[in-house]
């Protein structure tokens, strides 16, 4: 695994704007970096990343099924009593899934260790699924990267078929997108999901979560009184939870993507059920709840609320000492602690992968770079290739 710097393409600006990649700069700073890529070969990613990712998937998909069976695990979840029905019928009914994310720390060398997984409303799609792949035709067409040079990347084509065989099994119905307004990037994300659910067929329509409205029948509806049946949204579960339209998520007719059980995925909770189920796992990292006398055996540890997103609220303690911490909207009351990993550096640079995963199938890989410790929202998005 190299980190290889390599001259931006000229052009890359003006394409970005006619794809509508208008968040490649944020605040004044690079999001998008093409000033490097990652270097792999096909043994780290098919073995060190691929595997792993579709293994470790496996068991997330038996937490669930444990976590549902059982009231005091629900609890520990963090999800409120009233959903509990709701997500385990959900469970129970087997309502599809349509993507995930597993963040690793991985250095091409050791095991690759498990972070957490962005099981609910992973973003960075677009950029994965298709803009780093115009980088590589790009870069592999001028000549500058040989031309034997691939990418783990099939992630549109997986959630092109995904949407394909989803619209088989309810057919003429419309699906709805829906995230939060001004978020750029979010709505980036629904549309490039958008376009792909159009390219595999379906009909579709968007509404801002804002918008959406409770007809006398109690069931959802777009801003044109339409009534609402099928639905993804970029919008996290334990928010709906905690929302005043979450008592009528019982009573409409809706089917979701994702799944209401994925709110038992998107939480921490789910690492120190994993490392309690398999212990000393390769790709896993000791965790358990905050509470748990066993957290007190870790001399270097994070603390992690259930539910932070973009590294918000994250508490990194070595030799009993906060070595650096992180601000943000969540409420920590209710945490886990995760052995201490960091993450390697490449340079000046802590680097992140993210695995993607579509229909319980391992699709490609993102990269993320931070000057810090912790992977934040406002961290640079690089490349990669397989040579």
């Amino acid at each position: 695994m190299f980190r290889r710097e390599i001259a931006e393409r000229p052009h890359w600006r003006a394409l970005a704007q006619k794809y509508g990649f208008g968040f490649h700069t944020m605040y004044g700073e690079p999001y998008w970096d093409e000033t490097a890529y990652y270097q792999f070969n096909l043994k780290q990613i098919e073995g060190d990343l691929e595997k792993p990712t579709e293994e470790i998937h496996q068991m997330c998909l038996d937490v669930v099924d444990r976590v549902v069976r059982d009231e005091v695990l629900l609890r520990r979840f963090g999800i409120p009593a009233s959903m509990w029905d709701l997500v385990v019928q959900s469970w129970k009914r087997n309502d599809p899934s349509l993507y995930a994310r597993l963040d690793f720390t991985y250095d091409g060398v050791n095991p690759a260790k498990l972070y957490e997984n962005n099981a609910d409303t992973p973003t960075s799609l677009f950029e994965t699924g298709f803009w780093q792949w115009v980088w590589l035709e790009d870069v592999v067409d001028s000549g500058r990267i040989h031309q034997s040079a691939d990418q783990f990347n099939i992630l549109q084509d997986f959630i092109m078929a995904r949407f394909a065989e989803l619209s088989r099994r309810q057919p003429g119905q419309r699906l709805h997108f829906s995230c939060c307004k001004d978020t750029e990037e979010d709505r980036a994300t629904v549309q490039y999901l958008e376009d792909c659910a159009k390219e595999a067929g379906l009909s579709t329509g968007f509404v801002y979560v804002e918008d959406i409205g409770i007809n006398d029948r109690n069931e959802f509806v777009d801003t044109t009184g339409r009534e609402i049946r099928w639905m993804f949204k970029l919008y996290p579960w334990e928010f709906m939870f905690d929302e005043e339209y979450a008592q009528y998520l019982g009573s409409a007719t809706i089917n979701w993507l994702e799944p209401m059980w994925k709110s038992v995925l998107s939480n921490k909770a789910l690492l120190p059920m994993l490392w309690k189920l398999h212990p000393n796992h390769p790709n896993l990292l000791p965790s358990y709840f905050a509470d748990d006398a066993n957290a007190s055996h870790l001399e270097n540890y994070v603390v992690k609320p259930l539910f932070s997103r973009e590294g918000a609220n994250i508490e990194v303690v070595r030799n009993g000492k906060t070595h650096f911490k992180t601000d943000g909207p969540y409420n920590a009351s209710q945490a886990i602690v995760q052995q201490y990993q960091p993450l390697p550096k490449f340079g000046d640079n802590y680097t992140l992968i993210g695995s993607w995963l579509v229909n319980d199938r391992a699709a490609g890989i993102s990269i993320r770079e931070d000057a810090s410790l912790i992977t934040q929202d406002l961290a640079r998005y690089l490349p990669h290739i397989i040579l």
